[in-house]
């Protein structure tokens, strides 16, 4: 039995991470749904989620009102969560600019249903402040809804250097946005990026004030049969974060909110009703958030068979060698050892994820990551 449980933990661990993508290529190279994109113009309304973001909030203003859009087709709000700062007053200086406030902070999901409340537009764009777009963003984004299938669109993350630069953007980042391609190909994303996302009116019936907006969209996309799809065209361009050290928190923070999500939507791993998508949630979403439990049911389970044979004692080698590596790149920060560091660090914030949400935590606020100081656009690819 322990042998079997070291075997099906690393088999979990691998699928998670390898097995997943690689049949995901495999059914792209047979499937390979591609979105019929053209140049459309229906009234859009572009949702800018603040809170106390005074500093970076008037760029955000002008690089939205610089876009390649005709300006009578493009509503423009402000969705205030109660900000105490400058936030509200200088939305109001904007002729162009609606400002719709929350009388008390409710959270970003209930402040861009705020906005949803008082919008026109049959596409709702929304995107966060410290997000810079390329003057086409917004036409390009657009475009995909051009094919009746898709539900939702979302763009490609991208960080920029304090010069405006397209910087590393490092080994997850690149692997998550090869794996979106993979799942846009293959039926559809169980994700978009919260930073720059575009969806059609209908779906935002299925609105929800207190779950992570950009997942059950996703989300509720699939439930209407329709497609979430990423646009390898369009960026969302965003600072790196000002102190990695709060970043372990956002991330938990963020895993806690997607298990509020998918706790609410179990329904959708039902492969009978809801087929690929069903496999593509489960596999992108359940099967790496369990990874962490994986890992020390191997560790504990390979110390157990050493003595066995000798592939155990070569695991629990190769473990230690991770381990140590991992620890010693998250003490001393060296470059070399960022990858085997973030692993950890990664699904040390999943374990604590499950915690808090075990324990009955739900997250609703929010206070936007310190970043580093307002950028210039670099163009989409």
């Amino acid at each position: 039995m322990i042998a079997v449980l070291f075997w099906s933990a690393v088999a979990l661990i691998l699928y998670a991470w390898v097995g997943y993508p690689l049949l995901l290529a495999a059914l792209a190279g047979v499937l390979d749904r591609r979105v019929e994109k053209r140049r459309i113009t229906p009234p859009v309304t572009f949702v800018i989620t603040a809170y106390n973001e005074a500093t970076r909030l008037r760029a955000k203003i002008e690089n939205t009102l610089a876009q390649d859009y005709p300006a009578e087709r493009l509503e423009v709000i402000v969705a205030s969560d109660c900000s105490s700062d400058a936030t509200d007053a200088i939305a109001r200086t904007y002729g162009r600019v609606r400002l719709v406030r929350a009388n008390e902070r409710r959270g970003k999901d209930a402040a861009q249903k705020l906005a949803l409340d008082v919008a026109s537009g049959d596409i709702l764009v929304f995107s966060d402040v410290a997000t810079a777009l390329s003057p086409g963003a917004v036409a390009g984004i657009v475009a995909n809804f051009a094919d009746p299938a898709v539900g939702c669109v979302s763009s490609v993350d991208r960080f920029v250097d304090r010069h405006g630069r397209i910087s590393g953007e490092g080994a997850y980042v690149r692997y998550e946005m090869w794996l979106r391609r993979l799942e846009t190909r293959v039926g559809g994303l169980v994700g978009l990026s919260g930073s720059f996302f575009a969806v059609r009116r209908d779906v935002c019936r299925l609105w929800a004030v207190d779950r992570q907006s950009d997942f059950s969209t996703a989300l509720n996309s699939a439930s209407l049969g329709l497609r979430a799809v990423l646009d390898t065209e369009i960026a969302g361009c965003y600072p790196d974060i000002d102190d990695e050290r709060a970043e372990s928190g956002r991330k938990v923070r963020t895993i806690v909110r997607g298990l509020a999500v998918l706790s609410r939507n179990v329904r959708m791993l039902n492969p009978v009703r809801y087929g690929l998508f069903a496999w593509q949630l489960a596999s992108h979403k359940l099967c790496r958030w369990l990874v962490p439990m994986a890992m020390i049911a191997a560790a504990a389970a390979n110390v157990l068979l050493l003595g066995r044979a000798a592939v155990y004692a070569v695991a629990a080698a190769a473990q230690l060698t991770f381990y140590a590596a991992a620890v010693f790149g998250a003490c001393t920060g060296a470059r070399r050892l960022r990858i085997p560091s973030f692993v950890l660090l990664s699904h040390a914030a999943i374990l604590i994820a499950w915690w808090r949400f075990a324990c009955g935590e739900r997250i609703t606020h929010w206070t936007p990551s310190s970043r580093l100081a307002a950028l210039p656009t670099p163009e989409s690819r």
